[in-house]
């Protein structure tokens, strides 16, 4: 198709398009692109499988498709996909339920960008033999399929969907998100009944509250009650219903809370005025129960978006890994398999825009991922044999072939994922304070209100119960108990867009008191890739076996310093048995029979640790007493740590160096970045110390590490965090991870904190405030019971949009 022109096109039609990109998807177009007509006008296309997408959408007469959409279609793949997989009854099993006439299935797609998209693809797909129903949704990128197993299998209308250009995938957690949606659309039918119920009740409220001469007749009055009665009651026992039943949870674990308040004040409202209906009395208070429920419900759902926001994260890993792996057979020939039957030492394929199933090694020379979702870094990270990939990460570019090294709960993705479920579940001092506060709040406004009640039949009979009725509506602690975790729900969520996960409690806390910051250079303001720049071998030994020595030393110690050494040998380094790290000086083992050490002079050889004292640049290789070679390792620095610590001293703190590393080295790299207190020669006890001398003198620090030596050192700061790919033991120790590579999360993290103490502030001043405003004018008679209603659900609603300021992008953060 792409060799030849269609009839009625000529090559100047072709090239009057070709500017604009391929018609279908927008990508560019190659040189000899191929073309079609659609709607008389001459179109060209980047491959046949674009212009065959158009082919069809012409030819099932939805070319309105191309006239409705507001964004270009994906890309129709070239490369064959297994459709058949998705018949594997193994599969289907964890993924359908029955429907009437046959199976359903959720999908997702990554190509669905606009409505047009969702139309083309329900209408296609409804075209295929033996679909029952099919319907997608644009925002969600979900696909909900109904299918007829007796009369197709569920790859057909696949296929159609690839042939479009829509590469479908399974939607993991989708029973999850399903019992999600089914909440969000019954807290949406509560709130639209709520608000329709408050607008009747005010509107016949105002009827009455308008009479002020009482020349309204009777009948019509008690018509008009009868009506709001009506009106209230589905707003009070159906929309209002979460709230009686966390009473009633709150009464039977004997708690106070703010639903004892909303409940106790709307059922108190509602009957009242019912029985005041129905003896003829003078007043009734519908429209204060009605619009109580309807502006709480309002303030709920906001709070739920802000923590819908912080749970964002946890979805999209849970969807990053795929349903099942193409793997390949000792044959060289390949087969579909479901997740869970890989295992350590398969070979799985994966193709170009595929997420990797599993934690392992790139076999392949070169290739590219895209680790936004684990590390927040925005593009493509190459790749090159041997390096690790890591589970739900996408192929980019180029298919790519890697060897399983870690499957299922064991990989960094199930980590990361069980890291933010932590982070979310912490319920700081703060959060805990406020909600005593909160307990003993209710306690006390329960017994003024009576009191208040008592005195006012003293004074006013008349006005005891709406003046009560007002003071327990104004005075719940509503927007006090949301003060702080509104607040703490929006950062978190901020935190994992940014890379940035908060595993301990109280951390944000501390982060934002801190005054120093003190790093480790390997690893972390190094790039942690040293490298050899210097090799030499004395008497006694070949330079090849010096490096073999040192590699096999090096290879399972976990230390930044192994991978200067990774080139060397590969399969046929000797084994290193009985391996010891001593922290600050170097490793030991034994290497072909006999004991090696690794690391500074004195460590490595005595005889020349005399004579070598002041050699700060080396790494030696000896046998403890003699020294039989010496190597020398430079690191380069992080591409953003000037950057980093240029915003963290404009943020006022006091920055530090201290590396278990030579003078020499670590000298260059404080004149490098600037950092003028620099500490070398470190062991973590001397790091340790560092930091406690800080403390000492009354100063907050954090310190940010990667290796296994950092781990006491980062127990022992105020606040510490660690780069996510260092060692375990580290990340252990850490209060915060760092996801991604950049350093400069570390102070948009910072500022996040300050931020969020900043709003807590402001959230707890204004909830303390407004009720130590709202309870004497209410005590005094001075609010209605509706006025009341509005004024306590506006003190919510504004603490919670105060707290979803905090979603908002961090300045600085460039993803």
């Amino acid at each position: 198709m792409s060799a030849t022109l269609a009839p009625g096109v000529s090559r100047d039609d072709l090239l009057a398009v070709a500017a604009d990109g391929c018609y279908h998807c927008g990508e560019p177009l190659p040189a000899r692109p191929a073309q079609l007509k659609v709607d008389g006008q001459a179109q060209a296309f980047c491959c046949d499988g674009c212009a065959a997408a158009a082919q069809w959408i012409r030819d099932a007469d939805l070319g309105d498709y191309y006239r409705l959409r507001s964004e270009h279609a994906a890309r129709v793949g070239s490369d064959a996909i297994d459709l058949a997989v998705w018949d594997r009854e193994e599969l289907l099993a964890e993924h359908v339920h029955d429907v009437p006439g046959g199976r359903e299935i959720t999908l997702l797609t990554d190509g669905m960008r606009c409505a047009a998209c969702a139309w083309l693809i329900d209408r296609a797909l409804a075209r295929e033999d033996g679909v029952l129903e099919a319907g997608a949704n644009a925002i969600t990128g979900r696909i909900r399929l109904a299918w007829d197993p007796q009369r197709t299998r569920l790859s057909k209308p696949l296929r159609q969907l690839v042939a479009l250009g829509y590469r479908p995938y399974l939607a993991s957690g989708e029973a999850r998100e399903a019992a999600r949606r089914r909440e969000r659309n019954r807290d949406l039918v509560r709130i639209g009944i709520a608000g329709l119920g408050s607008m009747q009740a005010m509107m016949l409220a105002g009827s009455l509250y308008l009479d002020t001469t009482h020349s309204m007749p009777l009948p019509t009055r008690d018509f008009f009650r009868w009506l709001t009665l009506l009106v209230a009651t589905p707003v009070v026992f159906y929309a209002g219903w979460p709230f009686i039943a966390g009473a009633w949870r709150e009464w039977r674990h004997r708690q106070l809370g703010m639903d004892t308040l909303i409940a106790g004040s709307t059922l108190l409202a509602y009957f009242a005025s019912a029985v005041e209906t129905v003896r003829g009395g003078e007043h009734v208070w519908f429209d204060a129960a009605v619009m109580f429920v309807f502006l709480l419900l309002v303030a709920r759902q906001l709070e739920q978006r802000a923590r819908n926001i912080a749970s964002a994260q946890v979805d999209a890993l849970a969807r990053a890994r795929p349903a099942f792996a193409t793997r390949e057979r000792s044959d060289g020939s390949r087969e579909s398999v479901p997740l869970a039957a890989l295992a350590v030492d398969d070979i799985a394929c994966i193709a170009a825009g595929e997420a990797v199933p599993a934690d392992g090694v790139l076999l392949d020379d070169s290739a590219r991922f895209e680790e936004a979702l684990l590390t927040g870094e925005a593009n493509p990270v190459d790749k090159h044999a041997g390096d690790r990939v890591f589970a739900g990460t996408v192929c980019r570019e180029r298919p790519a072939r890697m060897r399983i090294t870690t499957t299922g709960s064991a990989t960094r993705l199930s980590q990361l994922s069980r890291l933010v479920e932590r982070a979310q579940a912490q319920r700081p001092a703060l959060a805990l304070m406020a909600e005593r506060i909160a307990h003993w709040f209710v306690a006390g406004l329960l017994l003024a209100t009576v009191l208040v009640y008592f005195a006012w039949r003293a004074h006013d009979p008349a006005r005891a119960f709406e003046v009560t009725l007002a003071l327990l509506v104004i005075s719940c602690p509503c927007a006090l108990s949301l003060a702080v975790p509104a607040a703490l729900a929006s950062t978190h969520g901020a935190l994992a867009r940014l890379g940035v996960l908060a595993v301990r409690e109280n951390t944000l806390e501390r982060l934002a008191d801190a005054t120093d910051i003190v790093f480790d250079k390997t690893g972390t303001l190094g790039d942690g890739r040293p490298v050899l720049v210097e090799r030499k071998a004395f008497d006694g030994i070949e330079l090849a076996d010096a490096l073999r020595i040192a590699a096999a030393l090096e290879r399972d110690s976990g230390h930044p310093i192994a991978l200067a050494f990774a080139s060397v040998g590969g399969a046929d380094l000797p084994a290193a048995r009985e391996l010891r790290t001593v922290p600050g000086h170097g490793i030991e083992g034994v290497v072909e029979g006999r004991r090696w050490r690794l690391g500074r002079a004195g460590f490595a050889a005595a005889a020349v640790a005399a004579t070598n004292a002041n050699d700060d640049a080396g790494l030696w290789l000896g046998d403890g007493e003699h020294a039989l070679a010496r190597f020398e390792l430079a690191e380069n620095e992080r591409p953003d740590a000037r950057a980093a610590i240029d915003l963290l001293r404009a943020q006022g703190l006091t920055v530090h160096l201290s590396s278990g590393d030579a003078a020499v080295p670590v000298r260059r790299f404080g004149r490098q970045l600037g950092i003028d207190v620099v500490h070398f020669r470190q062991t973590p006890e001397d790091k340790l110390a560092f930091v406690r001398a800080l403390q000492d003198d009354g100063r907050r620090v954090a310190m940010v590490g990667d290796g296994l030596n950092d781990a006491p050192v980062l127990a022992g700061a105020d606040v510490s965090l660690a780069i996510g790919n260092g060692a375990a033991l580290a990340q252990r120790a850490a209060d915060l991870v760092l996801t991604g590579r950049s350093l400069k999360r570390i102070p948009q993290a910072i500022e996040l904190a300050r931020r969020t103490r900043r709003v807590i502030r402001q959230n707890i001043a204004w909830a303390l405030g407004y009720n130590l405003l709202a309870l004497p004018l209410a005590a005094a008679g001075l609010v209605t019971p509706w006025v009341a209603a509005l004024g306590m659900a506006l003190s919510s609603l504004i603490v919670t949009a105060n707290a979803l300021r905090l979603t908002r992008a961090v300045p600085g953060h460039d993803r």
